[in-house]
C-alpha cells in the first residue's frame, strides 16, 4: 500500500525530545516560547501564542477578539468540522458562504451575508492553498469585521508574498498528519499587540503571574515536548513544500486528460500551494463513480480519502441547531460528491508516483 500520507521523525526529533525529558521541564517552558518565535519568523507576524490543538487555536482567536453570543461569523461550508465547532463553541452563529473552484470559499459570497450581527469573517485555506484574500480584506476594512484564517492546512502557505496568518488573526493545527506536526497542537498568529496579550492570558488560566488572576481563562498550553517535536521540521518545512509541489506537478503531469477526473488547477500567480492534499474531482463523464474509484485504488493499494464527504452543516446534530444557519451552497454540495484526495506526502519515491499515475489511469480507463 502507497499511504496517503506518512508520518516520520528523524534524529533532531529524537535529541530534542530527549533533551526536554532530561531536563524535567515537559509542560510549556523555553522550547515553546523558541517554537513560537520560530513560527513567528517563518509567517511574517509579530507574534505566535502556541496552544493545546488547532480548534482550540480558532476557539481562543475568537475569544480574544470579543466574538460570543449573539454573533455571526461567516465561513466555508466544505471545510473540516473543527470549523464550524470552534464557531459554536465560542457561541456565535456560523454562516455560509459557497466556494470556488478551488475549493476555497467564494469572495463574491461574503458581502451579501453581512448583518449588523456580523463580526468576523474565517476563510479556510482548504488543501494547502490560500483563499483569495485580497477581496476578503476589503470586505472586512468596509464592514469593520475581523478576520480569523482557518489555515490548519496551510503552514508557509503564500499569497502575493505574504504568508498564511498574517492578515488579522491566523490559527493552525499541528495535528499528527499536518504538514508541519507535534502529535497535536495549534498556533494563533497576530501582528495586533493587544489581542497576543489576551491570547497568552486566556490559554494560561488567565494569569499574567502564577495567581495574578486577570480574566477568566483555559488551559490550552502547549508542552515543551510536543515544541521538541516540532522545532526541527520548521527548518525543513520551505524544503517539505517544495518536494510537495514537486510530487503533485509529477502527479498532474501523469494524470492530464483523463475523461471525468479534474485535477486541481495550477495555482494563480502570487500564490503558492503547500499541496496538505491533492485533491481531484470525479464528474459524470468518468467511466467509474467516485465511491467505485475509490474502491478500486484501496484494492490496488494506492491510499486514498475523501476530504470532505458532506458540506459541513449537512448532518444531524447541526440541521437544527441554533448557531447554524443553512446555506444553497451547491459547488459545496457538488465537491463533496466528487473529490478524491490522492498520495502527495514528501516520502514518495519517483516509483511510487509512476505508481500512482499508472493504477489510477487504468482505473479511469476500466
Amino acid at each position: 500500500m502507497i499511504p496517503i500520507t506518512t508520518v516520520r521523525f528523524g534524529p533532531e526529533e529524537e535529541a530534542l525530545v530527549l533533551e526536554v525529558l532530561r531536563s524535567g521541564q515537559l509542560a510549556q517552558g523555553a522550547y515553546v516560547e523558541r517554537f513560537e518565535r520560530e513560527f513567528a519568523d517563518l509567517h511574517g507576524v509579530s507574534h505566535a501564542v502556541a496552544v493545546n490543538n488547532g480548534t482550540t487555536a480558532l476557539v481562543v482567536a475568537m475569544e480574544a477578539l470579543g466574538i460570543g453570543p449573539g454573533d455571526e461569523v461567516i465561513t466555508s461550508p466544505f471545510t473540516f468540522v473543527a470549523t464550524l465547532n470552534a464557531i459554536l463553541e465560542a457561541g456565535a452563529t456560523a454562516r455560509f458562504a459557497d466556494i470556488g473552484e478551488d475549493f476555497n470559499i467564494s469572495t463574491e459570497g461574503i458581502e451579501p451575508l453581512v448583518t449588523e450581527r456580523t463580526k468576523a469573517i474565517m476563510p479556510v485555506h482548504l488543501y494547502g492553498y490560500m483563499a483569495d484574500m485580497q477581496p476578503i480584506m476589503d470586505v472586512a476594512t468596509r464592514h469593520g469585521l475581523r478576520v480569523v484564517e482557518d489555515a490548519a492546512q496551510a503552514v508557509a502557505a503564500e499569497y502575493h508574498g505574504r504568508r498564511a496568518g498574517s492578515y488579522d488573526v491566523g490559527s493552525f493545527s499541528l495535528y499528527a498528519t499536518k504538514n508541519l506536526n507535534t502529535g497535536e497542537g495549534g498556533v494563533v498568529t497576530t501582528n495586533d499587540d493587544a489581542v497576543a496579550d489576551r491570547l497568552r492570558l486566556l490559554r494560561n488560566q488567565g494569569m499574567r503571574q502564577r495567581y495574578q488572576y486577570e480574566v477568566a481563562g483555559h488551559n490550552y498550553r502547549l508542552t515543551n515536548l510536543a515544541a521538541a517535536v516540532g522545532l526541527p521540521q520548521l527548518g525543513r518545512i520551505e524544503e517539505v513544500s517544495d518536494i510537495r509541489r514537486r510530487n503533485a506537478a509529477a502527479l498532474r503531469d501523469g494524470l492530464a486528460d483523463i475523461d471525468g477526473l479534474v485535477l486541481p488547477s495550477e495555482p494563480a500567480e502570487g500564490r503558492t500551494h503547500v499541496y496538505h492534499q491533492f485533491t481531484v474531482r470525479v464528474t459524470g463523464d468518468a467511466a467509474i463513480s467516485r465511491d467505485g474509484a475509490i474502491d478500486e485504488l484501496t484494492r490496488r493499494g494506492i491510499g486514498c480519502g475523501i476530504y470532505y464527504p458532506k458540506v459541513v452543516f449537512d448532518y444531524d446534530c447541526y440541521r437544527d441547531h441554533p448557531g447554524v444557519v443553512a446555506a444553497d451552497v451547491p459547488n459545496a454540495f457538488r465537491a463533496a460528491s466528487e473529490v478524491i484526495s490522492l498520495p502527495v506526502h514528501p516520502y514518495l519515491t519517483d516509483a511510487d508516483l509512476d505508481e500512482i499515475v499508472r493504477t489510477v489511469r487504468e482505473v479511469f480507463s476500466a
